[in-house]
């Protein structure tokens, strides 16, 4: 390790004299992440640099959101959705709205991390397309709190490898709602501890006696209806959804993320997330979203982004599980 750092460190210095403020910030960011390139050095700088750019561009511009660099300031927007989104994107329009309104009266904002031990904290789906098996783990988890107050990590690997039969497809993609199907038909899901999670997938090992979270019935939100995505979350707990990934949120950090380029239909659709409670900033309403890119990624792991306007398709489809 010392010898393949000391190489990278030569190269590093090799990439430019002192002055060159771009190749010592991409070293120092490349050593913070743990990453050490020799043979592709310069092809990582590159990609590096244009990142640079555009984030500069992006922060001097007026917008209501911030970008930084992070983790993946090394990787093309392409090999980012290769490794981090599912393959193709998922349809959701066959499934059909089951969530019964309430008439109780909204609060103006909710946050059900500060409601009590409602929410798991922020996980890291590595480079797999799993995203969908983290926001139903940690839908479930947080529905299964507010119902037994014993919040428990549960296993995504179980979906990544078992629940196929149900048109998911491991690091592939899949959707929360599919997956709490698989859950509820499968009697049961495993806890994370008892089922770690290897971001690749493999055989099947579900044991049904170590089953400690069950779903009974699947709530599909009426698809590209917020204000019923707003009173579940607030009547009743957290909710997943899927939108679709653009290459500026690839490097979101704060403020209210909204796009002028993603779609707001249902087939376009690349990503699944958790909302755990909205709010307002300067007047712009938004969702408060758990990731599942680690806690170094935006907001400690979280970002919000705009609601009311089906921004990104993030009401296309959303569900939650009833235990």
């Amino acid at each position: 390790t010392r010898f393949i750092l000391g190489i990278f460190l030569s190269v590093c210095w090799d990439a430019g004299p002192p002055h060159n403020k771009i190749s010592v910030k991409s070293c120092v960011h490349f050593l913070q992440h743990n990453k050490a390139y020799v043979k592709d050095f310069d092809q990582r700088l590159q990609v590096f640099t244009e990142n640079k750019r555009r984030i500069d561009k992006h922060n001097e511009g007026n917008h209501s959101f911030a970008m930084r660099l992070n983790q993946y300031s090394d990787m093309t927007f392409a090999e980012f959705r290769k490794h981090f989104l599912w393959a193709e994107p998922q349809n959701c329009s066959a499934t059909k709205g089951s969530y019964i309104q309430t008439n109780s009266p909204r609060p103006e904002s909710i946050d059900w991390r500060k409601k009590g031990n409602y929410v798991t904290p922020v996980k890291n789906q590595g480079s797999c397309g799993s995203c969908w098996t983290f926001s139903t783990t940690g839908c479930l988890e947080s529905v299964t709190a507010i119902n037994t107050g014993k919040l428990v990590p549960l296993s995504e690997q179980q979906l990544v490898d078992c629940a196929q039969d149900f048109n998911n497809h491991g690091c592939n993609g899949g959707l929360p709602s599919q997956a709490f199907e698989y859950i509820k038909y499968n009697k049961g899901l495993m806890t994370e501890s008892d089922y770690p999670y290897t971001a690749f997938e493999d055989k099947c090992t579900y044991k049904p006696e170590l089953a400690a979270a069950f779903v009974k019935n699947v709530v599909n939100i009426t698809a590209y209806d917020e204000k019923e995505m707003e009173d579940a979350v607030a009547t009743r707990n957290p909710v997943s959804f899927a939108f679709e990934v653009t290459p500026d949120f690839m490097h979101y950090s704060s403020g209210v993320y909204s796009s002028s380029t993603c779609h707001t239909t249902t087939d376009k659709v690349n990503h699944a997330v958790l909302a755990v409670g909205y709010g307002s900033e300067n007047g712009t309403p938004y969702w408060i979203v758990k990731n599942s890119w680690g806690p170094g990624w935006g907001q400690d792991g979280y970002f919000l982004i705009m609601r009311g306007k089906n921004m990104c398709g993030l009401a296309a489809c959303s569900s939650f599980p009833e235990v």
